[in-house]
């Protein structure tokens, strides 16, 4: 009898263990083997995905990541594509960094782009662009020390360098960094834009890294209490749920197993700002919400997801990404990196 009542709970525990195996959430590969290091990504929704990386490639899906139709820009083939804000399956915008600086735009599905966007000021490096609606920002590295931010409220159509967007209204700024501080063109995800439902305005958040690491919201600097000093340490993600609930993610690229001081979240109904008690687990290039509790990011040793907001973090993958996203009408979540890799987690 004791033998049955062992073996029957021996079994129940097999099969409890299988079933949560299968119920954990899994990072799937599909798709590999280009000659491409991909760093942007936008999915639209459960259906839609657009990825961009470097080689002038462009990847889109409209079956969910089921099949991926690869493309090479014409005119563009040698430039690297960090971002890609997309509107539907046939209308997107991919950012060039480096010289010339250009944002090009396409409306039949990738077949066809043109140049919204060119500067060819000396020390322009574009790092990331993110839209609400029709309203976007392109952020890029300081030029004589200031920050270069770009305006649109026309879905890209056209673009006002140094300008910001306060009560309604543009105006002229700037925006002053230190001495080696820049932006991480790593995901695309250095800026997010939040959408102010009461005053109707948007708030544009930003993080920096190198010398100093910091936070950037509308003309406002703060430092932050993350690896910071050298050229690759650093802030490099953001993403913000509403005015209290916000994250950041880095840490040093250059030895990017080190969780030293790699995360920072906001949660302001619980007192303020947080070390995580388990932090990701290395250097991580971007950070998504899934919703206010879960999360996930992602970086070169691997892709973590918390539970709680951002407190504890567990390593689910030791894969490498540069960047994950989270569908804007839907709940699909993608993930890119190097070789071409794209990946889904479910």
């Amino acid at each position: 009898m004791k033998r049955l009542i062992f073996c029957s709970i021996l079994a129940i525990s097999v099969q409890f263990a299988a079933q949560t195996a299968l119920a954990q959430p899994k990072i799937v590969l599909l798709d590999s083997g280009r000659k491409a290091s991909l760093r942007g990504l936008c999915v639209v929704d459960d259906n839609t995905v657009w990825a961009s990386g470097s080689n002038g490639t462009v990847a889109r899906s409209i079956n969910g990541g089921k099949n991926f139709e690869w493309l090479t820009v014409k005119g563009y083939e040698a430039r690297d594509f960090r971002d890609v804000e997309a509107f539907g399956a046939d209308t997107a915008l991919i950012m060039a960094v480096d010289l010339p600086a250009v944002i090009l735009k396409t409306y039949d599905g990738g077949k066809t782009w043109k140049e919204v966007f060119r500067d060819t000021t000396k020390g322009m490096f574009l790092d990331a662009m993110d839209f609400h609606g029709k309203y976007g920002a392109v952020v890029g590295d300081p030029i004589n020390s200031n920050a270069f931010v770009a305006f649109t409220t026309d879905g890209g159509e056209t673009w006002k360098g140094d300008w910001a967007y306060k009560n309604g209204h543009l105006l002229q700024k700037k925006i002053a960094l230190k001495k080696d501080e820049a932006f991480f063109a790593s995901s695309g995800s250095n800026i997010k834009i939040l959408w102010d439902s009461i005053a109707h305005v948007p708030n544009v958040y930003m993080v920096t890294g190198g010398s100093h690491a910091g936070l950037v919201v509308g003309d406002e600097y703060g430092g932050l209490p993350l690896l910071q000093g050298s050229a690759s340490q650093g802030a490099n993600s953001i993403d913000v749920f509403d005015k209290k609930n916000l994250v950041v993610v880095g840490g040093d690229f250059a030895h990017d197993t080190v969780t030293y001081r790699n995360c920072l979240v906001l949660q302001a109904d619980k007192g303020g700002y947080y070390m995580p008690k388990v932090p990701p687990h290395g250097y991580r290039s971007c950070v998504k919400y899934l919703s206010k509790n879960a999360l996930i990011t992602c970086g070169t040793s691997g892709v973590d997801i918390s539970n709680d907001g951002g407190i504890n973090w567990q390593l689910i993958s030791s894969q490498s990404f540069h960047v994950c996203q989270k569908a804007k009408k839907g709940n699909a979540v993608f993930l890119a990196g190097a070789n071409g890799k794209i990946a889904a987690y479910r």
